[in-house]
């Protein structure tokens, strides 16, 4: 029996790594003359990194970046093998799990750090940058990005607005004429989590914004802001962002790399699943394991694991979906995917998450424990 365990992280509890750990261990108690192969996957955002260093050619390099506060770091990036091409994780340097609860200030974090990291690959020499999304603690709709490359986003008045996503309501011009040119002359290729337009109910703030930090009032302040930068696009370079599907991926990144710097917009999971040949290895199993650590109706919006079921579903190979907390039990398209709860009914999500392991290989046992019985 082929097995692939290939989960999502089970986010702020556990990485891909740990689960894919915990799944294998479990796999093996049941079906102890498995060959099973572990390969933790990213949606292009979080992981992506380890992807590509176990999957690809290429080396782990670092530099010195900055946070979402501006706060300086060492941050890793993936160069390829060819010195040409690099994949920067998004996450390293404006991600969410850096930021106490204190400081998820979404009106204020931003991807200049970000942007400063692609400074530093740019003048390595690279002219082919993935930009992978994904675990985000900013809604600036990557101004921070073209701010560190030399952009400037002004106000009525002519003055700089700040960092973060919160004064964008004020936009009323967006200056290019200082942009790094290598900038201009790279090839981009932004590795997209999601599918989410920039604004509206289905937008970036009104979607993701709460779990950055933001309350109900901000939600509307960075909406509106949204709206602002679409004006002012469509006004200044005749850009349409309205309807860009995957355009409030990352708090927005997507759609600002878009229309400012001619980036093409990718499905993450698709892009990282190429580079690694995952279709093909997907048709050699007799059953996946996949998982993440809630899924819910955001989870149909292009996240990992319903993509990994959906190859699957593809070659008619079963598979089982692990979550900690479900919303969403069945998946119509899907017949072959089981989805399966780990947390107990009533279980809180401090608990749930202060558990994860626990609660992961008991429900994994279960599940596999039944597929035994059935296949015999």
């Amino acid at each position: 029996m082929e097995v692939l365990i290939i989960p999502d992280s089970f986010k702020g509890s556990l990485s891909a790594v740990e689960v894919a750990n915990i799944m294998m261990e479990t796999v093996q108690t049941i079906f102890p003359k498995s060959n099973c192969h572990s390969m933790p996957f990213s949606d292009g955002g979080e992981g992506a990194l380890h992807v590509l260093d176990s999957n690809t050619k290429g080396t782990l390099e670092e530099c010195l970046s900055y946070d979402a506060l501006q706060r300086p770091i060492n941050a890793p990036f993936f160069r390829f093998e060819n010195q040409k091409s690099a994949w920067i994780e998004l996450s390293q340097t404006a991600g969410i799990t850096q930021l106490k609860k204190s400081e998820l200030k979404p009106l204020n974090t931003s991807t200049w750090g970000t942007g400063k990291m692609i400074e530093h690959v740019l003048n390595r020499g690279c002219t082919k940058i993935y930009l992978g999304l994904g675990g985000s603690g900013t809604q600036d709709l990557g101004t921070g990005i073209i701010t560190a490359l030399g952009g400037r986003f002004l106000d009525h008045d002519g003055n700089e607005l700040p960092h973060g996503g919160g004064q964008l309501y004020r936009l009323d011009k967006i200056e290019l004429t200082n942009l790094n040119p290598k900038a201009l002359l790279c090839q981009w290729i932004i590795a997209c989590d999601v599918q989410n337009p920039l604004t509206g109910k289905e937008g970036t703030a009104h979607t993701y914004a709460k779990q950055k930090g933001a309350s109900t009032q901000e939600i509307e302040q960075l909406e509106k802001g949204g709206k602002r930068f679409i004006e002012v696009v469509k006004k200044q370079f005749g850009i349409d962002l309205k309807t860009l599907e995957g355009g409030g991926a990352a708090g927005g990144v997507s759609a600002g790399m878009y229309s400012l710097l001619n980036a093409r917009l990718e499905n993450g999971f698709e892009l990282l699943a190429r580079l690694t040949g995952l279709k093909d290895t997907i048709a050699k199993m007799d059953l996946i394991v996949t998982g993440e650590g809630s899924f819910d109706r955001q989870s149909l919006f292009g996240k990992l694991p319903i993509q990994i079921a959906s190859l699957a579903q593809n070659a008619g190979v079963p598979s089982l979906l692990m979550a900690g907390k479900v919303k969403i039990d069945t998946v119509k398209a899907l017949p072959l995917c089981r989805i399966v709860t780990c947390s107990p009914s009533g279980t809180s999500i401090e608990e749930a998450m202060q558990n994860a392991p626990y609660y992961l290989k008991n429900a994994l046992l279960k599940a596999l424990q039944l597929i035994k019985t059935t296949n015999p």
